[in-house]
């Protein structure tokens, strides 16, 4: 799914009464944006701007305050993420030892770029700077399982083992 097709927001109404809760014991209080923010990723997955702009409305700041955040910190993404999120490290250790060549066989694998996820939200793709775990370089991770000396050879082993 490319940066251009991303899917129409689809928030449930429970999620948006989770997030209102949450604004609502933050409300007022200063330092508070950023657990707000954090949960409303968790809640959704990614921060579109429909949630950032409850957040920014709720807290009562601005939406540039928000967008200015959820852009800074890699821990917050505006695309959806898939059920299985794969991060490639491209840190200097993993990338002399062939962490482009991996990043690009599962590019070709799942035919999605970095930073894109499948159609059928099941696995999203994004090279990432160092994991810290310079020891198993090349090293992968899909959401907490960690994937350490791989070649681009074992690419479709490791997905086998998360499609359904």
């Amino acid at each position: 799914m490319s940066a251009n097709t991303t899917p129409p927001f689809a928030g449930t109404k429970e999620q948006e009464r989770e997030l209102k809760d949450v604004i609502g014991k933050h409300k007022n209080k200063v330092g508070e944006l950023m657990p707000v923010l954090q949960a409303a990723q968790d809640i959704y997955g990614y921060m579109p701007e429909e949630v950032q702009r409850m957040v920014a409305e709720g807290m009562s700041v601005s939406l540039s305050e928000v967008f200015g955040i959820v852009t800074f910190y890699s821990q917050f993404s505006l695309t959806p993420k898939g059920k299985y999120k794969i991060k490639v490290c491209m840190g200097t250790a993993c990338y002399v030892v062939g962490a482009g060549d991996i990043l690009d066989r599962f590019s070709r694998e799942l035919s999605i770029k970095d930073g894109e996820c499948t159609e059928d939200m099941q696995f999203s793709l994004d090279g990432v700077r160092c994991i810290g775990a310079c020891g198993l370089a090349p090293v992968i991770t899909i959401n907490e399982d960690v994937h350490g000396r791989i070649n681009e050879g074992m690419v479709p082993e490791i997905l086998s083992q998360y499609k359904s």
